[in-house]
């Protein structure tokens, strides 16, 4: 029987046996904080939505692994999408049978509720693709596939997008997060717009200008996700929110905090490629 951080060879896979007891932290601290009863009046409400939060935090690090694997050159780190993918699942799984429990598992109601509200909805409609996403991330499901198990598994892109809209109807009006995470969500969709040869390209120069003219790009697309939803979900006026973007009067905005993150994302890059140069020995001058 094959263990999960072993290779087929039987060695040792130390990222996969860092990274998998990592992805049940998030659950073991929600079991911990109920059973000692440390989230609040309504703590199975509060379980809901960490484990909902931690669905979309784990499908944007599956969706996160293949640009870093490229852009760090380290092609281990491919090595953990599948298990990454299948907890988001899991999480999300959990997220459906805590509002189950929250509902005293009156299972009509639920179904109703679903069928009836929105963000309910499409929150389902998210759950089932991850779980055909999950479904198919065993090597037997690859090869049955072939080329068509590519296709099915671009759906994470559409996913991500359904998830993220259940997230903002559910937060209300507090959606800096949720515009945060969709700023870093936007940055992902910008890379993979790249053409290929960019991605993989070591020309330092050019992947200055590349990974800095992402962060500009996804934060300004930040500022305008946010300004759209007041505009459109909210009676706030969506100008001003724009134009608390131009400022940092009042602390960082959620398009800042996607700058700083995406241009350290840029640095972190721009050091790995520099790196062999620096190692590079100097010849002497004579």
């Amino acid at each position: 029987m094959q263990v999960p951080w072993r290779d087929r060879r039987g060695r040792f896979l130390w990222l996969k046996a860092v990274v998998l007891p990592a992805l049940f932290v998030p659950g073991l601290l929600y079991a911990v904080w109920l059973a000692t009863d440390q989230l609040g009046g309504r703590p199975v409400m509060e379980t809901i939505h960490g484990t909902g939060l931690w669905t979309i935090r784990l499908l944007l690090v599956s969706l996160a692994i293949t640009p870093f694997a490229r852009a760090l050159e380290w092609p281990d780190l491919l090595l953990v999408r599948r298990m990454v993918g299948v907890s988001a699942a899991c999480y999300a799984v959990a997220h459906l049978t805590l509002y189950v429990v929250d509902q005293n598992f009156r299972f009509g109601t639920v179904v109703s509720e679903i069928a009836l509200r929105f963000y309910l909805t499409i929150g389902f409609v998210a759950l089932l693709g991850l779980l055909a996403l999950a479904g198919t991330s065993t090597d037997a499901a690859i090869q049955r596939l072939g080329r068509n198990w590519k296709r099915l598994h671009r759906l994470a892109y559409p996913i991500g997008v359904i998830a993220l809209l259940h997230y903002f109807i559910q937060s209300k009006l507090k959606v800096s997060e949720p515009v945060f995470v969709t700023g870093l969500f936007l940055w992902l969709m910008l890379w993979r717009a790249l053409p290929e040869g960019w991605q993989r390209s070591r020309n330092f120069s050019l992947a200055a200008g590349l990974y800095a003219g992402l962060a500009v790009l996804s934060a300004l697309a930040t500022a305008a996700v946010e300004m759209a939803w007041y505009g459109l979900a909210t009676k706030v006026d969506p100008w001003r929110v724009l134009a608390a973007n131009e400022t940092l009067a009042r602390g960082l905005r959620p398009a800042h905090w996607v700058f700083v993150v995406t241009l350290g994302i840029a640095a972190l890059v721009l050091t790995r490629r520099a790196w062999p140069m620096l190692r590079r020995p100097q010849k002497a001058v004579v």
